[in-house]
């Protein structure tokens, strides 16, 4: 039982880098009540574990090795998408769009979970695999970090939104500055890990 919950625990402080943190701000100053933007953090969880788990059915359960420089790739992709959600919300705010009339849909933060779950993957199931005896065992370990990461990630969206939320925060201005603030560090925080993984 120990061992899961240190599992768990290594899941929700996964969720908490950087990029993950960047990514779910921006996504979450779309939202006026924090319940939905808890949603996002599910949704988020949900797509990053399943991308995850099936890098994880590649390596560990059919043996198929993949290259470290290709997820120095996925690395850089990550990088483009918070560049492109960055500039994507900035657009948003200044068309004066919001997303909440469609807060069923969590389409969004589904797609960014999946492709931040490329981010780190190959490095998290080789360490898997160093360390779990069967592959069943492997996989299980994936799935309940997925577990860990789902619970991080939708704390850390309900937290994020507090100050978008129109019930806490009276004052428009301070609202949009935010927004400004987030997605720009959204985009700087993507070039960087852009440059950091193409640079030779």
């Amino acid at each position: 039982m120990l061992k899961v919950f240190l599992i768990i625990y290594s899941g929700l402080e996964h969720a908490f880098e950087a990029d993950h943190l960047i990514a779910v701000n921006s996504l979450v100053t779309n939202r006026n009540k924090v319940t939905t933007a808890v949603k996002d953090g599910i949704y988020w969880g949900i797509g990053h574990t399943a991308t995850i788990f099936c890098v994880g059915l590649l390596m560990i359960g059919l043996k198929y090795s993949i290259d470290e420089k290709i997820f120095s790739y996925f690395e850089a992709g990550v990088g483009g998408m918070l560049i492109v959600l960055g500039i994507f919300r900035l657009m948003k705010m200044f068309l004066k769009q919001e997303d909440d009339s469609n807060d069923h849909k969590h389409k969004a933060a589904f797609g960014v979970g999946l492709i931040h779950g490329l981010a780190g993957s190959g490095a998290l199931v080789v360490v898997v695999m160093s360390q779990m005896k069967s592959t069943l065992e492997g996989l299980l370990y994936i799935v309940i970090f997925g577990l860990g990461s789902i619970i991080g990630m939708l704390a850390a969206a309900g937290l994020f939104s507090v100050p978008y939320s129109k019930t806490v925060m009276k004052s428009e201005r301070l609202q949009v500055a935010l927004t400004i603030l987030s997605s720009l560090l959204c985009v700087f925080y993507g070039t960087k890990v852009i440059f950091e993984n193409l640079n030779p």
